[in-house]
């Protein structure tokens, strides 16, 4: 299998909505992942896919900022790979490139949430080397 890594141009975001509806379960409808994707990409957004030849199998959104207690960060969100392409070392092809792409843009540190229920992502960060610095909470208005 032939992987290809890159960030897609802003003009394409819409094409990962289906990747992220999956990872959401189906919770958040394509209509308003349009609208956030549409404002995300205005701010310190960038989004990382994986193809294989035509087919667009992964997705990850990157947002860039200084955080006071780490530096020059890359925070990792939404990460998805298509199901059948999982356990073969693939995420951790993805994450390389990820994390080779943050240096080169300056970062010092990598970040990401995960939900709490995901303990095969929980496995996989720790695995990559990820600590668990704090909890993230959310509160609706």
């Amino acid at each position: 299998m032939s992987f290809v890594f890159k960030i897609i141009d802003k003009k394409e975001i819409n094409s990962v909505i289906p990747l992220v509806v999956k990872l959401n379960r189906g919770k958040i409808s394509e209509d308003v992942l349009k609208e956030r994707f549409s404002e995300m990409i205005t701010q310190n957004y960038e989004c990382a896919v994986i193809y294989e030849g035509e087919v667009l199998i992964g997705v990850a959104g990157l947002w860039f900022c200084t955080r006071h207690y780490a530096g020059k960060s890359m925070e990792i969100d939404h990460v998805y790979i298509e199901e059948a392409y999982r356990n073969k070392g693939l995420g951790q092809q993805f994450f390389k490139w990820l994390y080779d792409y943050a240096e080169r843009k300056g970062c010092k540190v990598t970040e990401l949430n995960t939900y709490v229920g995901n303990a095969p992502s929980h496995k996989f960060y720790y695995n990559e080397g990820f600590n668990i610095l704090g909890f993230h909470f959310l509160k609706k208005f």
